[in-house]
């Protein structure tokens, strides 16, 4: 399969976030990543739970992609109005039940990804692999927008690739942090399915939101 774009909501023009949503609509791009942190998980907070659901509203061709980073994750799934065509990953690291959380994503309709961060071994997602349809894997620590890379990220997705190929084919592979221009191709030849971009490449300062949208489609092919 292609490369998949799911640009960072995060990293758009907050003042006009209807309009950037309208606009990546429009320009064909398969996702729209939707962070929430709880300010405990990770020292940060991003979108409300009610923004989040607000967007469902909006778009007409985009699936939300909505990477929950707080302990206890399904607390948040009513308010986020999480269903039918929603990628919802939820951090291995933050949930006390995993099956439990996944199964509940999936009773709503929704693709239950598993996140994990960067010193989580690949080795912990095995015990999933039978019931989600998809791993998120972090290559900056989370919280902020902009970090750098974490070393060895190459390898740690690569192996992801592996443990998928060999276990459940089939499964999708997300990165999240620091897609760059110089690192997504790298990031695809490792086995990435989907990219999340955001400040790094797609939203970097002076470029137009057209051209950088064609420009990362064309290096992740």
């Amino acid at each position: 399969m292609r490369g998949l774009l799911s640009p960072s909501l995060m990293c758009a023009d907050v003042l006009n976030l209807q309009s950037e949503l309208e606009a990546l609509d429009s320009l064909g791009v398969s996702y729209i990543h939707l962070d929430f942190m709880d300010n405990k998980f990770v020292p940060n907070i991003t979108f409300d739970p009610t923004l989040i659901r607000s967007v469902k509203g909006v778009l007409k061709n985009m699936r939300r992609d909505i990477h929950i980073m707080a302990y206890e994750p399904q607390q948040y799934f009513d308010s986020m109005d999480i269903g039918e065509g929603d990628i919802v990953a939820v951090h291995y690291e933050a949930c006390d039940d995993l099956r439990a959380v996944i199964g509940e994503i999936r009773s709503r309709g929704a693709s239950p990804f598993v996140a994990i961060s960067p010193d989580t071994a690949p080795s912990v997602l095995l015990d999933y692999f039978d019931i989600i349809d998809g791993v998120l894997c972090m290559t900056v620590y989370p919280g902020f927008a902009g970090r750098p890379i974490v070393e060895g990220s190459f390898e740690k997705l690569a192996e992801i690739r592996k443990l998928i190929d060999e276990n459940k084919s089939g499964l999708l592979l997300e990165v999240d942090g620091h897609v760059s221009w110089d690192f997504c191709k790298k990031m695809r030849e490792c086995g990435a399915d989907i990219f999340v971009a955001g400040s790094s490449s797609i939203y970097q300062k002076g470029l137009k939101l057209d051209e950088s949208i064609k420009r990362m489609n064309e290096l992740v092919q």
